[in-house]
């Protein structure tokens, strides 16, 4: 069992910068890939970024790459995402997840475990 708590959404004007963090508990958290998935209020909750067990490899959806950084921290058991260049296309809600599947990592149907979102918006 995997809980995830996120931290760091809030409010920021067009071009600013955010650190999304996401806070995990339980055991074996490098052995878990991770993600960042976001929703937008009457939109489907689409991939942000990915990154793997070991943080070698990462993965960005189109629209955040390039501005957005996934790293994470496996003795701090932590995973975050560092915003940048940040546009009012990217209000929604910020979800992290966890999943011990292969796959790809853009495929939230894989996830086991799931954070209960953490808000950001960005005003023009």
């Amino acid at each position: 069992q995997v809980q995830l708590v996120e931290t760091g959404g809030g409010l920021v004007q067009a071009g600013g910068s955010l650190r999304l963090s996401c806070a995990a508990s339980g055991r074996f958290f490098s052995s878990y890939g991770m993600g960042w998935f976001r929703q937008a209020p009457g939109k489907e909750r689409d991939f942000v970024a990915g990154i793997t067990t070991s943080g070698i490899n990462t993965y960005y959806s189109d629209s955040v790459k390039d501005r957005f950084t996934i790293s994470r921290d496996n003795a701090k058991n932590t995973v975050s995402l560092q915003m940048g260049s940040l546009k009012p296309e990217d209000t929604a809600v910020y979800f992290c997840a966890a999943k011990s599947r292969g796959g790809r990592y853009f495929a939230k149907e894989l996830y086991d475990y799931w954070g209960q979102g953490t808000q950001v918006t960005v005003s023009s």
